[in-house]
């Protein structure tokens, strides 16, 4: 994984810190700054992989920050970072534009997941025949189509869908409460077992002729589909 820029947009300085140390800690390059202004000053001359957000700023708000973002066309990633978990707040964060909406406190684990995922998606786009290739398996999002080394490989719905997700993200881990919201919807409960129980019936399709398990569990985090070589 390539380290990324980012930048961190908190009013609280302890949790500001703690941030900025944590995604360090995993090899990023951070910019903190307490609100709005000292924001657009720093993307207007630096140039960052993804931002950090926090919705509650003071003065102008994360929200209206980042309408002003996406009116500017500056398409830099924005992850929400909010203590207001109801399913409107959200709404409202994403239809402004942000990319990924997350509720404090949250797991670093958790963040450079997302953060590393929601950069991956940025870069990702599909082939003119709308392709998705990762190892031996290509994907066929729109005609839900799957096949390994050129064979078709049949998937119930659920299942291609959860496989779909991994592999855009192939090499990169997502976690459950990500997998949630990207395969089912924000109203499922993140601890609830069922991307566990998915998994498990989407590796008996991938393994029923013996071939390699694509899928590595990384323990307290999530899934990842092994990338290419």
């Amino acid at each position: 994984m390539n380290p990324l820029s980012l930048l961190i947009v908190e009013d609280d300085a302890v949790l500001r810190g703690q941030l900025s140390t944590q995604l360090t800690g995993f090899g990023h390059a951070v910019t903190a700054v307490g609100d709005a202004s000292r924001a657009m000053a720093a993307i207007g001359t630096d140039s960052f992989d993804a931002v950090v957000l926090d919705r509650m700023l003071p003065g102008v708000d994360g929200v209206t920050l980042v309408e002003r973002l996406r009116e500017g066309a500056i398409r830099v990633p924005v992850l929400m970072l909010t203590a207001l978990g109801q399913s409107r707040e959200k709404v409202e964060g994403l239809s402004a534009g942000a990319d990924d909406y997350v509720v404090k406190p949250v797991d670093p684990e958790e963040l450079n997941a997302r953060l590393i995922a929601l950069t991956r998606a940025r870069r990702w786009a599909p082939e003119a025949n709308d392709t998705i290739s990762v190892g031996a398996f290509t994907i066929s999002p729109t005609r839900h189509r799957l096949w390994r080394d050129g064979v078709s490989i049949e998937l119930p719905r659920t299942e291609f869908r959860l496989l779909t997700e991994l592999a855009r993200h192939a090499g990169t881990v997502m976690t459950r409460a990500m997998l949630i919201e990207r395969v089912w919807d924000y109203d499922i409960e993140p601890t609830t077992n069922i991307v566990d129980a998915y998994i498990r019936r989407l590796r008996v399709h991938l393994t029923a002729d013996g071939a390699e398990d694509p899928i590595v569990t990384v323990r307290g985090v999530g899934y990842m589909m092994r990338g290419d070589d």
